[in-house]
């Protein structure tokens, strides 16, 4: 497969051949997870889970996609910081016409990660309120977004009066600079001190605390990030007299794994791209030699959007 932001050439059972056309997705935060150590990996592994490209070739019993299908994927194995590389073909999913390889690149990994925050992990109801860390983030603001359309109030966490405006203009209804305000207070002031039924938290370390001061009864934390640093260890007693409140640390591995799920949501993704519904804010472009550079502005949390490596 070769890449378009991303691609190269491949696909497998078989395997498929991939390439890169225009640049590859460089990085949310689990681009610096494998490389710090914090997710495992068997080494020697490249670095990036996502790209999109064109299929150069493909192997035995390959039905799916075939050479010249334009696709994009994310997920294992490494190695999406390439310019051409072999994949399983399970892994990709065919791309929309009216989606280009640059946006597929930036979405794909983020997208689906805010396709089974919402869509998998709660029963969310139209009406409910949310809180969301890192609203201005990649992830962030395609949930703010998505959000919107399933008639959810949004409270987000920003840094930055720049990022809040980001985050309002995406569809957030409340935003919290946690530098200057009480994160929880301000929550239960917007709940009328119930809180909220679900806390959507890719900080980790600096922000569990407040995440989960921000629960009502019976709510539930997803830590589905941790670009702070890991969560601390859990009391379960704390969780009880608290409000006898759930925790959750959701993979991608388990709620992408199934195929057919996997373009379920892929497909209601798209759709809402193609429709206009959703936009995807690509903010920095690197090129792949300067990947370190790209790095460093993700974990100095410089960045807003996506990030692509454009080829």
């Amino acid at each position: 497969m070769r890449a378009g932001p991303a691609s190269g050439r491949g696909c497998s059972p078989g395997p498929t051949r991939s390439g890169s056309r225009g640049g590859f997705h460089a990085g949310d935060d689990d681009r610096t997870y494998f490389r710090t150590g914090l997710y495992p990996a068997p080494l020697p592994a490249g670095l990036g889970v996502e790209a999109a490209g064109v299929v150069e070739a493909v192997g035995d019993g390959v039905t799916h996609v075939a050479e010249g299908d334009r696709v994009t994927y994310t997920g294992s194995p490494l190695g999406a910081y390439s310019t051409e590389r072999v994949m399983p073909a399970d892994s990709l999913l065919r791309l929309p016409d009216d989606i280009d390889f640059e946006t597929a690149a930036a979405m794909t990994m983020r997208g689906l990660t805010a396709a089974y925050l919402l869509r998998r992990i709660h029963p969310l109801r139209a009406g409910d309120t949310i809180l969301l860390t890192a609203a201005a983030g990649g992830v962030g603001l395609i949930v703010c977004q998505w959000a919107k359309l399933l008639g959810l109030t949004v409270i987000g966490t920003v840094s930055t009066e720049e990022k809040a405006e980001l985050a309002r203009t995406h569809g957030c209804d409340h935003v919290v600079l946690y530098r200057r305000e009480n994160v929880a207070a301000r929550v239960r002031e917007l709940t009328d001190g119930v809180g909220v039924p679900v806390v959507f938290d890719s900080v980790g370390a600096t922000t569990f605390a407040d995440s989960l001061a921000s629960l009502r009864r019976r709510g539930l934390l997803v830590c589905f990030g941790t670009a702070s640093g890991p969560v601390p260890p859990i009391d379960a007693m704390q969780l009880a007299v608290n409000g006898s409140l759930f925790v959750t640390r959701p993979a991608p591995a388990d709620y992408l794994a199934d195929p057919a799920e996997r373009r379920d949501l892929a497909g209601e993704l798209f759709g809402h791209v193609t429709a206009g519904r959703i936009g995807i804010a690509v903010d920095q472009r690197y090129a792949l030699p300067d990947a370190a550079r790209a790095h460093r502005d993700l974990e100095a949390g410089g960045t807003t959007g996506s990030s692509v490596f454009v080829l």
